[in-house]
C-alpha cells in the first residue's frame, strides 16, 4: 500500500516526515479523564458547575434518575425529577427493553441517537454492554438507510458541517467547536457512503457513527472526538430536489475548488489540535481518497478506514481461515470483485503480508492476486487505460470479460468481493469456486446487506455447505442439511477503533504499513481454535474491547519500533496501559 502511494509521492515516504506543514500544538487531558477513577470525584463542568436544570439538559454529565440524594441536593435537582433513584444498571435493562419494541431498525437507530444527545455515558453504557445486537443498528447497515433519510430525522447537530460558504473561515470554524481536545476527526465528503451513493451532506452519519464505535470499542474519550462533514454540493438529483435536504443546494464542486477547501481544512485542523491528531477519511470517492491519503500521509497522521482499515480486517480475516482451509498465504490465489479503494487496498496489504512471509519482493506477490473490476479481468493489454491506483494488478494474461469466466481460468482459493454490487456472487460463481476448492474461502465484503455480492443462506447452499463465508453486513445462522452454519462478519470495527487507541497511546504522529500489518496480525492471534471449529474467522464482538486493547498494543509498539512514537518514556506493558487508557461510562459520582 505504502508502495503505491510513494509512485504517487514521487517516492516520499510517511517516515519521511515531510515537516513544511507541521504546526505546533497537541492534545492533553485538561480535566483529567484519563486519569480518574471510577471512584473519584470529578467536577461537572461546563463553562461553569453545572447545576439544576442546565446538568439535566448536559448529555456529558446528565444521569437522569440515577443521580443520588447529594447530587440532588448539592446540584438543585430537588423537584426536576421524580424521587426515586435507579441504578444505571436498570436504566440499561429498562433502554434495552423499549429498544427491542421497536420493529423497525430506523426508529431503534433513531432512539439510540436521542439517548446519546441527552445522556452520554448511558448511551456508552448501553452500546458496551449490547454490542452485538446493536452494532448493527448505530452503524452497517442502519446507518445507510439513516443517512437517506437524515433530512427528514435530523433534530440536533452532531459534528462540525464545514461547506464551501466557510472558505477561508475554516479555522474559526474549527474554534467554534466547543471541544478543545481533540484527539481523532473522522471526516467525510458525503461522495461514496457505504454502496449507496452520493449523499453530500447527508453523509454525517458516518463519522458520528464511527466516532461512537471509537468510543464504545476502542475507549477513545468522546469529548475528544470530532466527526466533520465537508459539504461542496452533490449529483445526486434526487436529495438536490428534496425540500428536507440538509446540504448545499448545488453540483459537486471538483478541481481546484475542492482541494483547495480540503487543503484549508487539513491545515486549519492540524493548527488547531497539533501534530497529533489523527485525521480519518471516511467515505470519499475513489479518485479522491487515493489522492488525499497520498497527499497528506507525509504531512499529517491520516488514516482512510477504505482503503487501511478494510484492508487490515480482511487480511485478518484470512490468516484466520488458513485454519480452516490450510495451507500458507503465498500458497493462495486471490480473485477480487472489485478494484476501487476497498478491493486494492485489501490486494495491496494481503501482497505485503505474503511479501512479509515468504521474503519474496512484493511485486511478485501481487502475482498471485487477480482483480476484476466493470471491465472484466485486469490485464496488462488493459494497463494504459487503467487508474493509477489498478496498474499494479495489471498482470499478462488473455482477456476475461466476467467474473464467473475469471473464476474458471484463474481457479482461485479466495473470493473477494468489494464492488458495492449486489448478488453478484450467482449460484454458478459459487458453484465454480466448490469444483475447484473443498473449503472456498469467500468473503461478500460490500455494504450495506442490500448491496452483498451474496447472502450467508446462497453461500452455504450452492457450495453445499462447504464454503468458508464472512460479509460485510451480518447475517442469521443458517440451516442446511441439518447442520448450523454461523457466518463472521468482516467488520471494520475490529480495527480502526484498537488502531486509534494505539495512535493516541503511542503519540504517533504518522500511519506507516508496518502498524497496519501490526494490527491484523494481532486481530488474527484472537481467533483461537474453539471459534475456528464453528467455522468462524473472527472472534466474537462481545470481547470487542479487550481485543481492541490487544490490537492497540501491537500498533503502539510497532509505533515505538519504527520511530513515529513521541510519547516517552513507553510503557514496559502496553496492552495494561492501553486498558489503562479507556473511557469507561460507568457514571462518576458528582462533588
Amino acid at each position: 500500500m505504502e508502495s503505491t502511494l510513494k509512485e504517487m509521492r514521487q517516492g516520499a515516504s510517511v517516515l519521511d516526515m515531510d515537516p513544511k506543514s507541521t504546526v505546533g500544538g497537541g492534545v492533553e487531558d485538561v480535566y483529567g479523564e484519563d486519569q480518574a477513577t471510577e471512584d473519584l470525584l470529578i467536577t461537572p463542568w461546563t463553562l461553569s458547575v453545572a447545576s439544576g436544570y442546565s446538568l439535566l439538559r448536559d448529555p456529558q454529565y446528565n444521569k437522569g434518575l440515577a443521580f443520588t440524594e447529594k447530587e440532588r441536593d448539592a446540584h438543585y435537582l430537588r423537584g426536576l425529577l421524580p424521587p426515586i433513584v435507579v441504578s444505571q444498571q436498570l436504566q440499561v435493562k429498562k433502554l434495552m427493553q423499549s429498544i427491542r419494541n421497536y420493529e423497525v431498525p430506523l426508529l431503534k437507530y433513531i432512539a439510540m441517537m436521542e439517548l446519546q444527545e441527552r445522556n452520554e455515558r448511558l448511551f456508552y453504557k448501553l452500546l458496551i454492554d449490547n454490542v452485538e445486537e446493536l452494532l448493527p443498528i448505530v452503524y452497517t447497515p442502519t446507518v445507510g438507510e439513516a443517512c437517506q433519510k437524515y433530512g427528514s430525522i435530523f433534530k440536533r447537530p452532531q459534528g462540525l458541517y464545514i461547506s464551501l460558504k466557510e472558505k477561508g473561515k475554516i479555522l474559526e470554524v474549527l474554534k467554534n467547536w466547543p471541544e478543545r481536545s481533540i484527539q481523532v476527526i473522522v471526516v467525510t465528503d458525503g461522495e461514496r457512503i457505504l454502496g449507496l451513493g452520493d449523499l453530500g451532506c447527508q453523509g454525517m452519519g458516518i463519522p458520528v457513527g464511527k466516532l461512537s464505535l471509537y468510543t464504545a470499542l476502542g475507549g477513545v474519550r468522546p469529548s475528544s472526538c470530532l466527526p466533520v462533514t465537508i459539504d461542496v454540493g452533490t449529483n445526486n438529483e434526487q436529495l438536490l430536489k428534496d425540500e428536507f435536504y440538509i446540504g448545499l443546494r448545488q453540483k459537486r464542486a471538483t478541481g481546484q475548488e475542492y482541494s483547495e477547501l480540503l487543503h484549508e481544512f487539513m491545515t486549519a485542523a492540524k493548527q488547531n489540535y497539533g501534530e497529533k491528531v489523527l485525521i480519518q477519511f471516511e467515505d470519499f470517492a475513489n479518485h479522491n481518497a487515493f489522492e488525499l491519503l497520498s497527499k497528506y500521509g507525509t504531512t499529517h497522521l491520516v488514516f482512510n478506514d477504505d482503503i487501511q482499515g478494510t484492508a487490515a480486517v480482511v487480511l485478518a480475516g484470512v490468516v484466520a481461515a488458513l485454519k480452516l482451509i490450510g495451507g500458507t498465504l503465498g500458497e493462495h490465489t486471490f480473485l477480487f470483485l472489485g478494484a476501487g479503494e476497498a478491493g486494492t487496498g485489501i490486494a495491496e496489504l494481503i501482497a505485503l503480508e505474503m511479501a512479509k512471509q515468504t521474503k519474496a519482493p512484493v511485486e511478485e506477490t501481487r502475482k498471485k492476486i487477480w482483480l476484476v473490476d466493470s471491465k472484466g479481468l485486469i490485464v496488462s493489454s488493459r494497463k494504459d487505460s487503467l487508474q493509477h491506483f489498478k496498474k499494479p494488478w495489471a498482470h499478462e494474461h488473455e482477456p476475461v470479460k466476467d467474473l464467473l469466466s475469471a473464476v474458471k481460468v484463474i481457479k482461485p482459493t479466495v473470493l473477494i468481493g468489494s464492488s458495492g454490487v449486489g448478488k453478484t456472487f450467482t449460484k454458478e460463481v459459487i458453484e465454480a469456486m466448490t469444483s475447484c476448492n473443498d473449503k472456498p474461502l469467500i468473503l461478500a465484503l460490500s455494504n450495506p446487506t442490500s448491496q452483498s455480492e451474496c447472502t450467508a443462506e446462497e453461500a452455504y447452499t450452492w457450495s453445499k455447505g462447504r464454503a468458508i463465508f464472512a460479509s460485510g453486513s451480518p447475517f442469521d445462522p443458517v440451516e442446511y442439511n441439518g447442520k448450523t452454519f454461523f457466518s463472521g462478519q468482516s467488520n471494520n470495527a475490529y480495527i480502526f477503533p484498537g488502531f486509534g487507541l494505539g495512535i493516541v497511546i503511542s503519540g504517533a504522529i504518522r500511519v506507516h504499513d508496518e502498524m497496519l500489518l501490526a494490527a491484523s496480525e494481532a486481530l488474527a492471534g484472537q481467533v483461537t481454535k474453539e471459534i475456528t471449529k464453528k467455522g468462524l474467522i473472527y472472534p466474537p464482538l462481545s470481547s470487542i474491547r479487550k481485543i481492541s486493547a490487544q490490537i492497540a498494543a501491537s500498533v503502539a509498539a510497532k509505533a515505538y519500533e519504527i520511530g513515529v512514537a513521541t510519547r516517552l518514556p513507553r510503557p514496559e506493558n502496553l496492552v495494561k496501559y492501553a486498558e489503562s487508557c479507556m473511557y469507561t461510562p460507568v457514571y462518576r459520582n458528582y462533588r
